[in-house]
């Protein structure tokens, strides 16, 4: 065993370790840290003479996994509250669109930016996530649409990742939309998101994984395909937008291209998931983007439990459909607005998302696992999920080390 240089005692554990207690729930544990990692966890009275080691005293708190927000478009410039405004005037999106507003006008906003006044504008959002336990965290690209902006979006992530104590995935969405100097041109952009802007991206190592929405105001099957092939080309893995608005058959697609994920997936169909749950697809479900465009339709959360496709949940942090920026809310969404129940939630922002990103070090606390811990003052692991608006994070540890809450 490694040389055990920290302890914390006297803590209720959410470990999240399925199979067994409700939420893997430890009554007055302990968790024994070396070099970042949890090298030891159980009950109190069981607890080995590491010694050398500083003690720490949780005071009771329950202690879970520290959050993992596994889909955000967190980095992007301009607000988009006016059109907000007009849509409840009685606006619609193809009227705001028109008048170059809806994404078009996050593309203008984030183009016109500089690197530094992107970096400042996301930093906030950022903490903000932070101040709610996310220890993980994935940004997308996808607001501008050409090379030099796409590659300004990502430089700015991994900067934030390198720059605060939270780890930061990439993903780079250059199939978001068509960019406006390709209107009536869409396969010749695609080709060049397939070819050149791929090519570049992955050679300056700025994403992690490549990601399309397919629907249909956006791109088809056909093109997804093309796009996610190229990106195997180039040893990225793919996740995909899918079934948002219509069923496009994306479920089924991202299977196909084992895909770490599948997010949205209001209309995804029983084959899809069912192919999903052969891949291994994690099923991404966004409850805010759901309750801000007043959708009806609900995900299949019964037949992913069936099939027993593992459900992450993540903010979707984004200026035109979730400007949300509280990951115990997506919890409170997804218990209410998705009937899923507390614990499934959880789950769901930590071991499922972890997975969500391929990152298997995370998301459950177990010996071996990055001691990344969220310790809350709360009287149960349910009440994460209950309180809305509620400030229940006492402090942060992220890879052994404890940082600002």
């Amino acid at each position: 065993m490694p040389h055990v240089t920290e302890v914390w005692q006297n803590a209720r554990l959410a470990t999240m370790t399925p199979g067994g207690a409700a939420y893997g729930a430890i009554e007055d544990g302990a968790i024994a840290i070396a070099d970042g990692r949890i090298a030891w966890i159980g009950q109190r009275r069981d607890l080995p003479n590491f010694a050398g080691a500083v003690l720490r005293d949780a005071e009771g708190a329950w202690v879970t996994p520290g959050l993992v927000d596994c889909h955000t478009h967190l980095v992007f410039a301009g607000d988009r509250s006016g059109e907000f405004e007009l849509r409840l005037n009685g606006a619609s999106y193809e009227e705001i669109a028109r008048q170059g507003g809806g994404i078009r006008s996050s593309v203008a906003s984030t183009r016109a930016a500089t690197e530094s006044e992107l970096y400042a504008a996301s930093l906030r959002r950022l903490k903000r996530l932070m101040s709610g336990g996310v220890t993980t965290v994935e940004i997308k690209s996808g607001y501008g649409l050409d090379l030099e902006s796409e590659s300004k979006m990502l430089r700015v992530a991994r900067r934030l990742g390198a720059e605060l104590p939270v780890t930061v995935c990439t993903s780079f969405l250059g199939a978001h939309a068509v960019p406006p100097e390709f209107a009536g041109r869409q396969p010749e952009y695609v080709d060049l998101v397939a070819g050149a802007m791929l090519e570049r991206i992955a050679e300056d190592g700025l994403a992690d994984a490549v990601d399309v929405f397919a629907e249909r105001i956006a791109f088809t099957p056909e093109e997804t395909a093309k796009i996610f092939a190229a990106a195997g080309e180039r040893g990225l893995r793919v996740k995909l937008h899918a079934d948002q608005l219509s069923d496009q058959g994306g479920a089924a697609l991202a299977a196909r291209f084992r895909a770490l994920s599948a997010d949205h997936l209001e209309h995804a169909n029983a084959a899809g998931i069912a192919a999903m749950a052969a891949s291994g697809t994690v099923a991404v479900l966004l409850p805010a983007a759901f309750y801000f465009l007043r959708e009806t339709r609900v995900p299949p959360i019964d037949l992913l439990r069936r099939h027993g496709v593992p459900i992450a949940l993540a903010s979707d942090c984004n200026p035109g459909s979730a400007p949300l920026l509280s990951p115990l809310l997506v919890l409170n969404m997804a218990c209410t607005l998705f009937r899923m129940t507390p614990e499934e939630a959880l789950a769901g922002m930590t071991r499922n998302a972890a997975r969500a990103l391929g990152l298997g070090d995370r998301g459950v606390l177990a010996p071996g696992f990055l001691a990344d811990l969220a310790f809350w003052e709360v009287d149960r692991p349910a009440s994460l999920a209950y309180w809305i608006g509620g400030e229940p994070l006492r402090r942060v540890v992220k890879a052994g080390v404890e940082r600002d809450a």
